[in-house]
C-alpha cells in the first residue's frame, strides 16, 4: 500500500487563531504507486491548465471544476481511497487539561473508573462547560511553559476559576467529583506534570501530533483491512512538525510488538499492524500523489467549511464514502460517538447490587483522600 499524507490549516501550537479554527490532514491510498500511475493524467491537466503544478488553493473552484470528473473516474479505476481527520483546535485545548489534571493515575481524587472508563466522557462534557474561550487559552498557554513553577502557578489559578463556576453545573455529583479533582490539584500541583518539559514535548501535544496519530492510524487500519503491507508513507515536508511525526512514527513502529488491553469498555487498538516504514518526506511538487492529496483535501475542507463548492467537488467526495474514512477530535465527535451512553439499559438486581458495593468503596476511598488535603 501507498501512503500520501497532507495537512491544512496550520497554526502550529497556536490555537485561537480565529481565521484558522480546525487543522486538518488528508491522507489517499492506493495499491499502486500514484507517484507512477497518476503522473501521466496530471500531467495532461497541468498542460491543459496551464500550470507547472495542480494546486487546489491556487486554481480556485472554477478552473478546478472541469478536472474533477476525470479524477473522479481515476479514483474508481485505481480504487484510490480518502481519509480526512478534523482537530479542532479550542476543544483540544480543554482536552489536554482534562487528560492531564483528571488522570486517575495521578489524581488521587479522581475515581479510576472516572477516567478509565467510557464514563470519562460525560465527566469530560461537564469539564468543558465550565470553561470559557478566555479561560481554555490561558489553560493551552500553561500547558506550555517549560518553567515548572509559573506553569503550577498558572494551573492553580486555572483550578481555582473553575471552582468559582462550579455551581453552573446542575447536578451534585458532577460537582462532588470535579470540586473533589481541582482541589486536588491545588493541593498537589507538582503533581500534574501539566507543562511542557522541553520544546519537544510542546510539538508532541500540538494538534498537529495528536492528528497525525489518526493518521497512522488511519495506515494501520488500512492494510489491515487490504491485508497488504506498507511499501511507502509519504508526508508533505514542512519544517516545524516532520522530525516530530517521524519520531511518533518510530514510537508507534516500536509499540507493534506490544500486546495490552485498554481497560473494560475502552475501544481496543491493534498496534501488530503499525506500518514498520520510515516516512518519506517531499516537497508537494516532487509527487503526484501529494498533488492528489492536495486537491481532495482542499476540496473537503470546503466541504466542511460550508463554502461554496461545485456538484463535481461534491460527487469527488460523495464517492469516497464508502472507500475513506472521516473523523474528528472534537466535543462534537465525542458526543456523536459517544451519545449511546445515556440510553444504556439498566443493569439486572444481581450486578446492580455488584456495582453499588464496588462503588461504595470506591467512593470512600475518594472522601479519604480529600479529608487528608482538607485537614
Amino acid at each position: 500500500m501507498y501512503f500520501y499524507v497532507d495537512e491544512s490549516g496550520n497554526t502550529g501550537n497556536h490555537l485561537f487563531d480565529e481565521n484558522q479554527p480546525n487543522l486538518y490532514y488528508g491522507m489517499l491510498s492506493c495499491r499502486k504507486n500514484l507517484d507512477v500511475i497518476a503522473e501521466p493524467m496530471l500531467a495532461s491537466l497541468r498542460t491543459k491548465l496551464g500550470v507547472e503544478r495542480l494546486h487546489a488553493a491556487e486554481l480556485g473552484v472554477a478552473r478546478l471544476t472541469p478536472i474533477l470528473e476525470r479524477l473522479s473516474v481515476f479514483q474508481k479505476k485505481n480504487d484510490v481511497r480518502f481519509n480526512f481527520y478534523k482537530v479542532v483546535k479550542p476543544d483540544h485545548a480543554i482536552i489536554t487539561f482534562f487528560d492531564q489534571v483528571f488522570d486517575s493515575g495521578t489524581n488521587s481524587a479522581v475515581p479510576y473508573h472516572c477516567y478509565w472508563t467510557p464514563l470519562r466522557y460525560p465527566l469530560l462534557f461537564k469539564v468543558q462547560f465550565l470553561f470559557d474561550r478566555t479561560l481554555a487559552a490561558q489553560a493551552w498557554q500553561a500547558r506550555l511553559l517549560q518553567n515548572r513553577s509559573a506553569c503550577e502557578e498558572q494551573l492553580c489559578a486555572i483550578c481555582e476559576e473553575l471552582l468559582r463556576r462550579l455551581d453552573r453545573l446542575p447536578d451534585v455529583r458532577s460537582r462532588e467529583l470535579i470540586g473533589g479533582a481541582l482541589r486536588w490539584t491545588l493541593s498537589n500541583p507538582s503533581e500534574i506534570g501539566y507543562g511542557a518539559t522541553n520544546s519537544e514535548n510542546a510539538l508532541q501535544i500540538s494538534p498537529n501530533l495528536v492528528g497525525f496519530q489518526h493518521v497512522l492510524a488511519g495506515i494501520s487500519g488500512r492494510c489491515t483491512s487490504a491485508k497488504r503491507e506498507v511499501k511507502s508513507i509519504i508526508v508533505d515536508r514542512q519544517s516545524e512538525f516532520n522530525n516530530a511525526q517521524g519520531f511518533l512514527n518510530d514510537i508507534y513502529r516500536k509499540l507493534r510488538s506490544t500486546d495490552f488491553d485498554m481497560p473494560f469498555g475502552m475501544p481496543n487498538f491493534d498496534w501488530q499492524n503499525m506500518p514498520d516504514q520510515d516516512i518519506e518526506f517531499r516537497a508537494g511538487d516532487q509527487s503526484a500523489g501529494l498533488e492528489l492529496v492536495d486537491i481532495y483535501l482542499w476540496v473537503m475542507k470546503r466541504m466542511e467549511e460550508d463554502k461554496t463548492m461545485s456538484p463535481e467537488g461534491h460527487r469527488l467526495i460523495w464517492n469516497q464514502r464508502h472507500r475513506g474514512v472521516r473523523d474528528e477530535i472534537s466535543f462534537a465527535g465525542l458526543e456523536k460517538r459517544w451519545r449511546f451512553l445515556s440510553n444504556l439499559p439498566e443493569p439486572d438486581e444481581n450486578s446492580a447490587a455488584s456495582i453499588r458495593n464496588h462503588l461504595e468503596q470506591v467512593e470512600r476511598q475518594r472522601l479519604a483522600v480529600l479529608a487528608s488535603i482538607d485537614s
